[in-house]
């Protein structure tokens, strides 16, 4: 039975990915010294060493991991330990050429990057098992060792490969998903332009077709690949769980909705025994911040609500946008805090020591290429020292407000081609009503369509285009239960398949929300619609527009002009003990938080809008305590209210009524009582 912290850790894990085969064994002295002076707790190794473990096949050189392994255990330093899977050797792929992927258009990766694999390759899982067995063999009992690291962000940079080995394996898949050659053409229509299939062996991958190819086809083999990449992990995971029993077993998600659409982390969160992510700042002219606690609020929810591990963030700029900005003084321990504050047991880095080489050289690291006489160092060994002082919050859980729902296969549902409207798009959404309820200073849990939401008074469905019908029964049964929901927009039209449920739109959401929809009327580019409501006051949207029918809905908001202009555009239902919204449009920023200050009130969530915007307030509740953890993102100072007395964590100072929080600062508070 393998646990679910990393073994050995008493203290949050602060640390990065140390990659010490990229330097002479002189610097590896230094290299502890320094781990030892920034008080760091555990480091991520061999990730991407296959090549130098294994530089023959079936010849293996351990030797120099033994010293590194070693080493680190006598200075006190835990190992997250790496299957290097993501980076099979040059001498693999000269023997195997096809498990290289290749791309719908039929071209073949070549080797020279990381993570080109085509993960049906019999090959490439023969020589993964390989090699994972005799790491597993060798370090099972090693005292450094606190956790298994299984390959490396699945999902990015392939997440399905065309070839005609996927392409078996995805009749393999169908076979037996559906049970029968008949099943898979009633799910995926294929009576529509002809496209039937008489044998399994007719079906191939979604490759480049000369018009838009089938859609439920399309969304299948997004499922099996991801179902592949899951099938690796798991033989991976076994193999790990048997020969190192009571090591947890991970694979470093990357949750962000601006970093991966590949997985389904819904499935993978009950893979893994210990749930961690990587998550890098988005310079797209968003605030950062925002992305960030939405990230690590949707790593908590993968994780169950347990803690969790950011395993991968960045002390500075990274390398692979277009522009890479450096992180502002005080911002990487302010981001690091705000990981921990919704969950995670500590803040993790690539990478320890930044390369001189390679094609991540000028992405930062705890030790940048200037040494210790940088700023970076000096922000390292003092957010060391503050991860150090917050020991005490360790297996305690972050206290949520409301919940989101999200689902990763409808996001694939909804973004394939032939919708609407292309500027309809389901992150920008889930993005914006996020943003709406952070800046009421309200934490979010993200649940699945069809999961327990009866702990939450507000439930907010940002974009479920894609809604069974066990998930549109279950977001029913909450309404009628005395919870708060709000939907919006091109939501419970399709099932499973890619098919629109039978009758009036939004299909599955009719019930709840009391009306239909009789047409959607999609605005062109720069085209806005006034929305009029109580008291006079005018909203704002954009993009969409729907003629809307009240069918038990009453209308509290009307398009004031555009397509649908005297129709609803946003409708609530009272329905048993609680209330269903529907926002039809697309609204802009100040009009959306209207809509959920309205649904707040009906569900009893006091928004904190007293508190300052950018200044984010997050709890934490477990057995030594309940904590505040006050992150102020601003230039000024500002000052949060608390609830009795309490210590602060970061400077040992008792506090109580107001706590003052400088520019850009973060305070940590013990409450009492």
């Amino acid at each position: 039975m393998s646990a679910t912290t990393p073994q050995g850790l008493t203290r949050l894990a602060f640390g990065g990915d140390y990659n010490p085969e990229q330097w002479p064994e002189s610097v590896w002295q230094e290299d502890v010294r320094l781990m030892r002076e920034a008080g760091v707790t555990m480091v991520s190794v061999g990730i991407f060493s296959w090549a130098l473990l294994e530089p023959e096949p079936g010849r293996y050189d351990f030797g120099w991991l033994d010293r590194v392994l070693d080493l680190l255990h006598a200075n006190g330093v835990r190992v997250d330990l790496g299957t290097p899977t993501v980076a099979p050797p040059a001498w693999f792929y000269r023997a195997h050429p096809e498990a290289l992927p290749v791309t719908a258009d039929g071209v073949r990766h070549t080797y020279g990057s990381r993570g080109a694999i085509c993960h049906s390759s019999p090959a490439y899982r023969e020589a993964a098992a390989r090699i994972t067995t005799e790491l597993a063999r060798r370090y099972a009992g090693h005292p450094a060792l606190a956790l298994w690291h299984v390959h490396n962000e699945y999902g990015v940079p392939v997440s399905a490969c065309h070839c005609d080995t996927c392409a078996a394996g995805f009749r393999r898949w169908l076979a037996g998903t559906y049970g029968s050659l008949e099943a898979v053409n009633e799910a995926w229509g294929t009576a529509f332009w002809g496209q039937r299939y008489g044998a399994y062996e007719e079906i191939l991958p979604p490759r480049t077709t000369p018009t838009v190819g089938n859609p439920a086809q399309r969304l299948d083999y997004r499922r099996f690949a991801d179902a592949t990449l899951r099938e690796n992990f798991r033989a991976e995971r076994d193999i790990l769980h048997a020969l190192s029993p009571g090591v947890p077993v991970t694979t470093n998600f990357m949750t962000a909705l601006s970093q991966c659409d590949a997985i389904d982390y819904w499935a993978w969160g009950r893979e893994v025994d210990l749930v961690t992510n990587d998550h890098y700042l988005i310079t797209d002219g968003r605030r950062t911040h925002v992305n960030l606690a939405m990230a690590a609020d949707l790593t908590r929810s993968v994780a169950g609500g347990a803690p969790w591990l950011l395993l991968e963030h960045s002390t500075s700029g990274v390398n692979w946008q277009p522009r890479n900005p450096a992180k502002r003084p005080g911002e990487m321990a302010r981001n690091s805090l705000a990981h921990v504050a919704r969950g995670s047991e500590g803040a993790m880095f690539f990478q320890w020591r930044q390369s001189r080489r390679g094609a991540e050289k000028f992405h930062s690291a705890m030790v940048p290429h200037g040494g210790t006489d940088t700023r970076i160092w000096r922000e390292v060994t003092e957010l060391g020292a503050g991860l150090g002082a917050l020991e005490e919050i360790r297996g305690s859980r972050t206290v949520p407000d409301v919940a989101m729902v999200w689902d990763w296969q409808s996001w694939w549902a909804q973004g394939l081609e032939w919708r609407p409207s292309e500027a309809h798009d389901a992150r920008e959404r889930a993005d914006s009503f996020y943003e709406t309820l952070y800046d009421r200073h309200l934490t979010v849990d993200f649940a699945p369509p069809e999961a327990d939401l009866s702990a939450y008074p507000l439930v907010v469905v940002p974009a479920l285009y894609l809604t069974t019908e066990a998930a549109g029964r279950n977001l029913r049964e909450y309404v009628e239960n005395g919870g708060t929901l709000v939907v919006s927009y091109f939501s419970g039209i399709v099932d499973e398949h890619d098919a629109v449920h039978p009758g009036a739109y939004p299909g599955a959401l009719r019930d709840v929300l009391g009306l239909t929809v009789d047409e959607w009327s999609p605005l062109l580019d720069h085209q806005r619609v006034g929305i009029a409501g109580p008291g006079g006051a005018v909203l704002t949207g954009d993009v969409w527009t729907e003629s809307v029918r009240p069918r038990g809905a009453e209308t509290v908001w009307t398009y004031a002009d555009g397509p649908a202009a005297g129709g609803p555009a946003v409708t609530r239902h009272r329905l048993g003990r609680g209330t269903a919204w529907y926002v039809s449009t697309r609204l802009d920023a100040a009009s959306l938080d209207t809509i959920v200050a309205a649904a707040c009130e009906d569900a009893g969530v006091p928004g904190r809008t007293a508190l300052p915007r950018d200044v984010e307030v997050v709890r934490r509740a477990g057995a030594r305590g309940h904590y505040l953890f006050a992150l102020n993102h601003t230039d000024a100072e500002a000052k949060v209210p608390l609830d009795g007395t309490g210590t602060e964590l970061l400077g040992g100072e008792r506090t109580s009524g107001t706590l003052t929080v400088p520019a850009g600062g973060v305070r940590v508070v013990r409450l009492d009582g």
